[in-house]
């Protein structure tokens, strides 16, 4: 399923494009990817808590049929409006998917297996990336991008039998055994369970961070326009009242503050909230497309992103191999954090050693965030973890959106010279492929030099950001992983639960101390 799941995501971000073109609309594809990626962030938490109160098999056909209805209305578009509608539900498809394949796969796997076997079914990304875009080009030449979209439904259809079968049948099996009673229970007592209020906030709150940050760029003013601050003083102001929401008014709250009493767990949010704010800066301004314009360099910095994502998972994967055989995480996790610190100083040139880092730091901190949690909160933990990347991103956006505003233009006419129209330079602001140079022309060769140092700024910024869990780590609590599902409540030298009579009156010196314990 893992397979199918990257291969649509693969595929239909390709098709999109043909689409927009087809309507005459390819100016909004930029920003449909914008709409889509909201969705994809803010939906991760709510459908992880409807997969805990009415059962992952019953989300997960959910999950197919908003597949199988994105696939519908894309194929059957008449105009582009339409087309978007599908687009979005496909983004609850994908989004759905990805949670509740995590949440599978933690269910059913020790804390001890854990990072190997998210290593193990990441392995198709592997592969994929370098003949979808075959798949692509025989659909359109041969049967068109509707067609390409459409034979997915047969696709997913036919392989969510493999993984909705099976649940089905365990979640009966347990309901016999008496081990889940379902009660019914009305529309006010279901968005109860499922802590509407709270989702509201958090899912909100979200989205009017990540919506100015990913469109202030195509703004007039970007982030000097007005709207952006007060969407984003709007999100900050939502993810506030939701902690004061969750501690004294949910019935039941989907984010208690005792879920975060074990520091393992915010720490290990704070490390992914880094790790995509790091990752932004070189998917946010692609520096060989700045330099050149040219489709040979812009194809060169895909094999690159592709190259890096697929060194990434199979550091993960050695991770997971290595968390397995010494049951331990946390020195594993330094090495990851200075092979990636090493990484962004070496950038420019050595994007696989920035993906190796990045590869055992992922692995690591979702299995963190995993374990250091009961089995009812599993589902919300790993939602939020995933989250994470996206607030990263969003944070990461705006840091080098900001960079780029305030910098390239001081930085052209530095390269160009007073002699330099300011026409010119707006028209290379603007636009990074309007209007370039022909190579080897003086005017080239200061473009280059100009978001060469941009570029800079932000691999700078990116490095300093990285050294942040460097400190982190210390404080980070290195369990020991066993057979058992989860490890929550256990203390950091045996493994074992910490109720333990000497701890009641331990000083905080020495519970520190006990935290930062290797």
């Amino acid at each position: 399923m893992w397979t199918v799941f990257k291969l649509d995501h693969a595929t239909i971000y390709n098709y999109q494009i043909y689409a927009a073109s087809d309507f005459e609309q390819i100016a909004l594809s930029g920003h449909l990817m914008t709409v889509g990626t909201i969705v994809s962030a803010v939906l991760k938490p709510p459908l992880a808590q409807i997969s805990d109160v009415i059962g992952p098999a019953e989300t997960y056909i959910g999950v197919i049929v908003c597949y199988v209805i994105s696939y519908a209305l894309c194929v059957s578009a008449r105009g582009f409006g339409q087309y978007i509608g599908g687009y979005i539900i496909n983004n609850v498809g994908q989004t759905g998917m990805q949670i509740l394949n995590q949440i599978i796969v933690a269910d059913i796997t020790s804390s001890r297996c854990r990072g190997l076997a998210n290593g193990l079914v990441s392995l198709p990304f592997t592969i994929i990336p370098w003949f979808s875009a075959f798949i692509v080009d025989s659909a359109l030449v041969h049967i068109g991008w509707r067609w390409g979209i459409a034979m997915f439904s047969i696709i997913m259809l036919a392989c969510s039998l493999s993984v909705v079968s099976p649940l089905v049948w365990f979640q009966r099996r347990l309901e016999r055994a008496g081990g889940c009673v379902r009660t019914k229970t009305s529309i006010c007592g279901f968005g109860s369970q499922i802590d509407f209020g709270g989702m509201l906030l958090l899912s909100g709150g979200c989205g009017m961070l990540l919506l100015p940050t990913a469109l202030a760029e195509n703004a007039k003013s970007r982030w000097t326009t007005p709207w952006v601050p007060t969407l984003m003083a709007i999100g900050v102001a939502g993810l506030t009242l939701l902690i004061y929401y969750e501690s004294r008014i949910a019935t039941k709250p989907a984010t208690p503050p005792r879920l975060f009493e074990n520091i393992s767990l915010p720490l290990a949010f704070l490390i992914r909230l880094v790790d995509g704010l790091c990752l932004q800066r070189h998917t946010h301004l692609p520096v060989c497309l700045g330099n050149s314009g040219s489709r040979t360099c812009v194809t060169r910095c895909h094999v690159s992103d592709d190259t890096a994502g697929c060194v990434q998972v199979l550091i993960g994967l050695g991770t997971g191999f290595l968390m397995y055989r010494s049951k331990r995480y946390k020195w594993l996790l330094l090495v990851g954090i200075v092979i990636r610190l090493i990484g962004y100083g070496f950038m420019m040139r050595l994007r696989v050693i920035q993906g190796a880092g990045s590869g055992a730091v992922g692995t690591i901190v979702i299995v963190v965030a995993q374990i250091v949690v009961p089995r009812a909160e599993l589902a919300y933990s790993t939602a939020l973890e995933l989250l994470r990347i996206y607030l990263g991103n969003s944070a990461g956006s705006a840091v080098v959106g900001t960079i780029y505003t305030n910098l390239i233009k001081e930085q052209l006419r530095f390269w160009m010279g007073l002699d330099a129209s300011q026409a010119a330079i707006n028209s290379i602001y603007g636009s990074i492929t309007a209007v370039v140079p022909r190579p080897g022309t003086s005017d080239r060769n200061a473009i280059n030099h100009a978001y060469s140092d941009i570029l800079r700024s932000m691999t700078i910024v990116a490095l300093v950001a990285s050294a942040i869990p460097m400190v982190l780590i210390w404080f980070l609590s290195n369990l020991e992983l066993n057979d058992k599902h989860n490890l929550a409540g256990n203390s950091p030298e045996t493994g074992e639960s910490d109720a333990q009579p000497d701890l009641a009156d331990e000083t905080r010196p020495r519970k520190w101390k006990r935290r930062m314990c290797w």
